[in-house]
């Protein structure tokens, strides 16, 4: 990034803040601020813009990594069993939410991104950039989609009204117009399918509306089997009109910000801060399928071996105790693979991936499992999903895919004495349960998305699955070590500047504000 670049990401947030309260003024009157009418105007600098949105949505905006990581590592990624903590205060893994920690995640996106997306999208529409205003639709709904998942209601129609008071709309309200807005912005993108907008600034497709038509007919099966369980017809309408429409199915096409040496993969970063490893589950999983993945994704422990199964991948537990963590486990558990280390260490300074080919057959597969169009059976779809994710990060060979795909390998117990973390096999299961393949699917996706806590913590919750250990110990009362959490609550700093709408959506969810009520979503298990 350029020094004007680099100037124009610095000043962001004074640029672009449209706050949910008054409190920042001070901010939004900053006399060095550039001239928003002549970035209006501007496609060039419009596209800067857009491409802030989308690194500070994924959290790798240049020099912030902490922003991921206590917005996602140190919350969904730990949730979801990918990895367990190593850092005896980080008290999340035994499910207490760090106060502070999640008003910066909140903070982070509705002082920056939020922002951004809305900066765009008026813009474009001021402008009659149709095919940017598309795009700008597309990120939002991507972005506020996260968003409510851990939260349920959320500030959305509402955000940037300039009030003191910023209501909370209800998640199936939110869910509603993102099927809205995706139907608005690919009629956009059908009628430009040979077009480009912010071909510079856009840090995904270059601009390109062909691929964007895919990355959002994609996301919009992703969020239809998200609520599958809560409006079954609704879901098997937008997911049939997704697929129809034409969804992400090769690894070219796939949805990801590109990287640079100033906006770096943040998991390249905090993996300096050797705070976390691999977890139990992960082991037991890839261990059990002789998984060849399991070298892109994690390095062997520093001590090797230290369970006597003849492997050198390790996975710790999650909920560890302080008294345990203080003793230093780092050396004994699995870190993340050489190509998430830092570029000094040999890494290779990965995009961050928002949404793979891999992911959405897996959605595929789920779907055609309820009798819905999908364009295969339950069966050809999972292993297809198999092969994208092997041949998007692998180099293995066609026909060690197939004998990975037909074997009948199954879990096995991360150390001696325990029990494997569940006793489904690699080979699709056509004589099984729906719920057995259901189980199978998700957990092969829960594979394939890794390192996506985001979506991984959310379809934990949404299918059950993959099956998690219990942790050694939580400090939460409201979430038992053998439970899992279900929501996170509001953050103080919305109690402080905007009490009455939170205090509004609190009585919106059934169950309260804690962390074991289920969102709108929710209703499986």
């Amino acid at each position: 990034m350029n020094k004007l670049v680099k100037s124009f990401a610095y000043l962001s947030v004074s640029l672009f803040l449209i706050s949910c309260t008054d409190n920042f003024s001070d901010i939004n009157t900053n006399t060095l601020k550039l001239d928003t009418k002549k970035i209006e105007s501007n496609e060039k600098l419009l596209g800067m813009v857009f491409s802030q949105a989308q690194y500070s949505s994924v959290y790798s905006v240049s020099g912030n990594a902490w922003r991921f990581q206590i917005a996602q590592n140190l919350f969904s990624d730990i949730w979801c069993q990918y990895f367990a903590t190593t850092a005896k205060n980080f008290d999340s893994d035994r499910y207490v939410q760090v106060g502070r920690w999640a008003n910066l995640g909140w903070l982070s996106f509705y002082e920056e991104s939020a922002p951004q997306i809305k900066f765009v999208e008026d813009a474009t529409k001021k402008s009659k950039n149709n095919l940017g205003n598309a795009m700008a639709k597309i990120w939002k709904v991507y972005s506020y989609h996260r968003v409510t998942d851990h939260w349920g209601p959320i500030p959305y129609s509402e955000f940037g009204n300039k009030k003191n008071k910023v209501k909370y709309d209800t998640q199936e309200d939110i869910y509603n117009d993102f099927f809205k807005q995706l139907d608005t912005a690919t009629d956009v993108l059908k009628a430009n399918l040979a077009k480009k907008a912010f071909s510079s600034g856009d840090k995904i497709y270059a601009g390109d509306a062909s691929k964007w038509l895919k990355f959002a007919n994609s996301l919009r099966l992703r969020l239809a089997m998200r609520i599958r369980f809560a409006d079954a017809a609704k879901a098997k309408t937008q997911a049939e009109k997704a697929f129809t429409d034409g969804v992400i199915i090769d690894n070219s096409d796939n949805a990801a910000v590109a990287t640079d040496v100033d906006n770096r993969n943040p998991l390249a970063v905090i993996t300096d801060w050797k705070e976390f490893r691999m977890s139990a589950a992960m082991e037991s999983i890839l261990k059990g399928y002789n998984d060849p993945r399991v070298s892109f994704f994690f390095n062997p422990a520093v001590k090797g071996d230290s369970d006597g199964d003849g492997n050198k991948y390790e996975g710790l537990l999650n909920g560890q105790k302080k008294s345990d963590l203080a003793k230093g486990l780092n050396d004994d558990y699995s870190d993340v693979a050489t190509r998430f280390l830092n570029l000094s260490k040999g890494g290779t300074n990965p995009h961050v991936v928002v949404i793979r080919a891999s992911e959405v057959f897996f959605l595929r597969a789920e779907a055609a499992l309820l009798g819905w169009s999908m364009g295969g059976t339950p069966k050809e779809l999972y292993e297809q999903g198999i092969k994208a994710s092997m041949k998007e990060i692998t180099k293995v060979t066609d026909s060690e895919i197939d004998n990975y795909i037909k074997s009948t390998a199954k879990p096995v117990a991360y150390e001696s004495g325990k029990a494997p973390l569940t006793d489904i096999p690699i080979a699709f299961e056509d004589a099984g349960t729906t719920e057995r393949k259901l189980e199978q699917i998700i957990t092969q996706k829960w594979i394939a998305i890794y390192p996506d806590g985001w979506e991984a913590w959310a379809e934990l919750r949404r299918t059950g699955y993959p099956k998690q250990y219990a942790r050694v110990s939580s400090e939460n009362p409201d979430v038992p070590a053998d439970k899992i959490v279900r929501r996170m609550v509001y953050v103080s700093g919305e109690f402080n500047n905007n009490k009455e709408a939170v205090d509004e959506a609190i009585t919106k969810l059934n169950g309260g504000d804690k962390n074991n009520t289920k969102l709108w979503w929710d209703k499986k298990n």
